[in-house]
């Protein structure tokens, strides 16, 4: 029997995603939702805390933006299985994006979210967090100065045993969610639809923007620039690991870093 006879055929519109053809309404639908489960949600409860910053009668530089704080003040294993809890929960709209690739006989391997090279992998990492996160820390001490930005406080945690493995987790977590998502997945799926590759890059750059505006308008410039450096070598290289791998190096130096640095330091806003 024939792969035609086989298989149900494909819709008008149908957008080719690996063997499987799926119209591009479904495709667009399932980009909107994984955003609405994830990084969309949370580019537009930034939008809402920035607002209330600026409507609040105070300087932004005077504000604070925590990261990572206590869930249960007071109470160390209470606030341990939150901490677990929230790292675990937000990854699952990435297991969502393993899900509809899989249909669409594809899978993480497409985006490069795997371990094939991962010697490489890790040396192009590592050069490009320090690299982005030296330029970013600079940034950031400048827009403080200017007032574009909140005082951001990358951990409020307790110092019980767990603190430095929690943060360490939060790092891998962000990193994993934003780079598959908002570099591998949306870039994949914008290709499919058609978009350009400057439409694409505009609009993962801008989205991974706006979900920082929690930090202030220094923090939303901050990462447009590094989402269009990410983007440039995601399609150079073909393969999210190297910024995700990046991304965790990034946050895990400034999670730690500030939670022994701050108020130690004259040159670390605080």
């Amino acid at each position: 029997m024939t792969r035609a006879a086989e298989d149900p055929p494909r819709p008008a519109d149908a957008v080719d995603s690996g063997d499987f053809g799926v119209s591009r309404r479904v495709l667009t639908r399932e980009v909107w939702l994984v955003l609405a489960l994830s990084l969309g949600a949370s580019a537009v409860a930034a939008i809402i805390s920035l607002t209330g910053v600026l409507t609040s009668g105070k300087a932004i530089s005077g504000q604070t933006a925590v990261i990572v704080g206590s869930r249960a003040p007071g109470r160390p294993w209470l606030d341990l299985a939150w901490q677990v809890f929230a790292v675990v929960t937000a990854l699952v709209p990435v297991a969502l994006v393993g899900h509809f690739l899989a249909r669409g006989r594809e899978s993480f391997r497409t985006i490069g979210f795997d371990l094939r090279d991962r010697i490489r992998d890790l040396g192009r990492g590592t050069a490009v967090a320090a690299a982005v996160g030296g330029a970013g820390l600079l940034f950031y001490i400048g827009a403080h100065a200017t007032g574009a930005n909140l005082t951001v406080d990358p951990s409020q945690l307790p110092g019980n045993w767990w603190r430095i493995p929690i943060l360490i987790a939060v790092s891998a977590q962000n990193a994993v969610l934003e780079e598959v998502i908002v570099l591998g997945y949306l870039n994949h799926r914008l290709d499919q639809l058609g978009w350009s590759v400057g439409r694409a890059t505009a609009t993962s750059a801008l989205l991974r923007g706006s979900y920082h505006l929690y930090q202030g308008l220094g923090g939303f410039a901050g990462n447009v620039v590094m989402g269009v450096i990410f983007s440039y070598l995601y399609r150079r290289w073909g393969r999210v690991m190297p910024l995700v791998v990046a991304h965790t190096l990034i946050d895990t130096a400034a999670l730690i870093g500030a939670t022994y640095l701050l108020g130690h330091v004259s040159w670390l806003p605080s």
